[in-house]
């Protein structure tokens, strides 16, 4: 319990003290140490139960609620006090900040709100390197090209990562159209992606996690809608929020992107940590690795954060070697899965991940050592050669 805050909250108004409780209670790092309904009391509960965080919701009395605010946090400077109020108004803001406040929230509170500024004083009180440890790894699977591997790798990848027990990983469809994971581990989803981010605001985490689909694999899988009228409804915001929540639940997500580096896309790849960019060593697949790199350097931090991933390696005659496909793109190739036709297609139309049907293939081995090499993986550095040089050696013949 080393890493849990304890939390007192304040607010006259009955409906909203129980909406604060309800999302508070559903954070796996919070003890609702204390409840008040009355200004006039909160000085002494605070005295007496002493919690890390207090949050004060002003709206009710605002001169009664920012004197209390000052009168805490002079008494209790350890308390980081939340104020939580429905005012966009500066002045009221400022007030509430040079009365104490650490954190100023807008009612109707929203979970990322919430936990944002709750790992803030996380990082604060627990200190930076034990915050990131903590933390949760998000890891976006794109394409350079349809029919590259995307959906098979980012799924097993996600059973690897959940078959170790201190792990909870949650896996995202994020191609709304074509989407295949659920086929892929033979489920019948109840909820989709765009009812999780239409309710975003409403849920908490049990509530959440009757959300998704579990996997007897122990991976959750959150799928793409099933109308494509309704691809529509997933905004960027949206997906923002979404990740906001799981990467507080889970220890892993896992980002099934399109093909189509939608505005969907571009905000699961800056959310990321890694982003496995897959191809294959053949002509198209690798120019489209320059290009994307290419634009990819233009978006600060996003170079650094790419991981190049060759998959189906051996699968004929004619393809680049790797020497030459480093030489090309410019940058280290950063893991290699074999061919094997025979394992993956099984896995896929049966609905079953490759380490049930074929836990002893090369294909599996090189996606559980993927997973490993991730869980370890601390910004491995990658070559400094231009994405131009690369796109311009394609052309040259040798």
């Amino acid at each position: 319990m080393s890493n849990v805050l304890r939390v007192a909250i304040v607010d006259p108004n009955d409906t909203g003290r129980e909406e604060l409780k309800r999302l508070l209670l559903g954070l796996d790092t919070i003890w609702l140490e204390a409840e008040c309904s009355r200004y006039e009391f909160f000085s002494d509960v605070v005295a007496q139960t002493q919690p890390d965080i207090g949050i004060v919701a002003i709206d009710h009395d605002q001169e009664r609620a920012l004197e209390l605010v000052a009168r805490v946090s002079q008494q209790l400077p350890d308390c980081a006090i939340f104020v939580v109020s429905s005012t966009h108004d500066g002045t009221v803001i400022l007030q509430a900040m040079r009365a104490g406040a650490k954190e100023f929230l807008l009612q109707p509170v929203r979970i990322d709100d919430l936990l944002a500024a709750i790992n803030r004083i996380q990082e604060r009180r627990f200190g930076q390197g034990d915050a990131k440890a903590r933390g949760s790894t998000v890891i976006a699977v794109a394409g350079v090209t349809g029919g590259v591997g995307v959906s098979t790798i980012a799924v097993n990848l996600g059973c690897a990562l959940a078959r170790n027990d201190k792990n909870t990983v949650v896996l995202a469809d994020l191609d709304l159209c074509l989407g295949d994971a659920d086929v892929l581990l033979d489920a019948i989803p109840d909820y989709t992606i765009v009812d999780v981010a239409q309710n975003v605001t409403r849920l908490d985490f049990s509530l959440l996690k009757r959300s998704l689909t579990k996997h007897s694999s122990g991976l959750f899988l959150l799928p793409r809608p099933v109308q494509l009228e309704d691809v529509s409804l997933l905004s960027a915001e949206d997906l923002q929020r979404v990740i906001g929540l799981l990467k507080a639940s889970f220890t892993h997500l896992v980002l099934d992107l399109s093909k189509a580096f939608t505005p969907v896309d571009m905000m699961a790849l800056e959310m990321a940590q890694h982003v496995l960019l897959v191809t294959q060593l053949d002509l198209p697949c690798l120019r489209n690795v320059v290009r994307l790199m290419m634009s990819f350097s233009n978006m600060p931090g996003m170079a650094e954060k790419v991981k190049i991933v060759v998959n189906r390696l051996g699968m004929d005659s004619g393809q680049i070697n790797l020497k030459k496909a480093q030489e090309i793109i410019g940058r280290e190739i950063f893991w290699q899965i074999p061919n094997d036709y025979r394992a993956c297609s099984e896995a896929r139309n049966n609905g079953v991940p490759l380490l049930e049907c074929a836990p002893r293939s090369a294909v599996t081995t090189a996606i559980v050592g993927l997973a490993e090499a991730l869980c370890g993986e601390q910004g491995k550095e990658t070559s400094k050669k231009s994405g131009r040089s690369g796109l311009f050696k394609l052309f040259v013949k040798t």
